[in-house]
């Protein structure tokens, strides 16, 4: 790709600032859109909550990358912090939707984040871009989060949903915790370990975003996740390889449920998601196995 113009949401978070990084390196210029006042000529202002942003600062933009919204695992879920992971995600999408639509020239493509929750629990079948929602909260937030670019799609821009998977990576997410844990001699398996994981290596993660914005081929949802989910129990005993721990406990369902309140059903349940749209069009994974994810993220 030449030198491109890409304007980002959300680039302090684990992916945002990877992106960055990776794109700055590259020659590219990035645009951050963040909610305060700009500091640096490459800020723009938006608010999600007031559906605000300095459409100005998108002018000339060749991709637009939103990936801001409240972290799912950060907070117990009290009916309060439900209501703000639903609204950061379908008001600051509408926002940025609407942003991109009414612009002259508009972006080449909007890629707007959403989530592999967006299929339930899926058990031990594999699911694909084809499968419908699941039931539950993260299923009806997700449906909710990508109708919320209708109007980009109207405009004619071509759309991406980036369904993130559980994202391999030191710095941040569930295996952010998990590392900790493991590198304690604490890590175990969650419930009975039979849940399956849909990982992605935070390396392929950036890689799979960068092709999304290079092939114009892909719209609609692409999930971004590994071609080879593994089981919890799995991940456990990769965990204990590559860190030379051992990995003898088991945190019980009961606990869990307690420990982490609604979050439980996401480590409990089961997403055996597999990446079709990535693999056909052509993109190859740098750590599509387990145990390279993990060694990938302690370098």
């Amino acid at each position: 790709m030449s030198h491109s113009r890409i304007a980002i949401t959300g680039s302090t978070g684990l992916i945002g600032a990877a992106l960055v990084r990776s794109l700055l390196a590259d020659g590219h210029e990035v645009v951050r859109l963040v909610r305060r006042p700009p500091a640096t000529g490459d800020e723009v202002e938006w608010d999600p909550k007031r559906q605000y942003v300095d459409v100005a600062g998108l002018v000339g933009c060749d991709a637009v990358v939103h990936l801001a919204g409240a972290g799912v695992g950060d907070r117990r879920w009290t009916e309060a912090y439900k209501r703000e992971i639903r609204d950061s995600r379908v008001l600051g999408t509408a926002a940025i939707a609407e942003a991109v639509a009414s612009l002259d020239a508009p972006p080449k493509v909007l890629l707007s984040g959403s989530a592999i929750g967006y299929y339930g629990d899926t058990g031990d079948r594999a699911v694909d871009e084809s499968a419908p929602p699941g039931e539950g909260f993260l299923p009806s937030v997700c449906v909710e989060w990508e109708e919320a670019a209708a109007a980009a799609q109207e405009a004619g821009v071509r759309t991406v949903f980036g369904r993130t998977g559980l994202v391999v990576a030191r710095e941040g997410g569930a295996w952010g915790r998990l590392f900790p844990l493991f590198r304690a001699g604490l890590g175990g398996r969650l419930g009975n370990g039979r849940q399956f994981w849909s990982f992605i290596a935070l390396h392929d993660h950036i890689a799979a975003l960068r092709h999304i914005i290079d092939t114009p081929a892909l719209s609609g949802p692409v999930n971004l996740t590994g071609p080879d989910p593994v089981t919890n129990r799995e991940v456990t005993a990769a965990m204990g390889r590559v860190l030379h721990r051992p990995t003898l406990l088991t945190a019980p369902a009961p606990a869990l449920r307690i420990a982490l309140g609604g979050f439980a059903t996401d480590v409990l349940g089961s997403q055996r998601v597999l990446p079709g749209q990535l693999l056909g069009s052509g993109f190859s994974f740098a750590f599509p196995g387990i145990d390279g994810a993990i060694r990938a993220a302690l370098r």
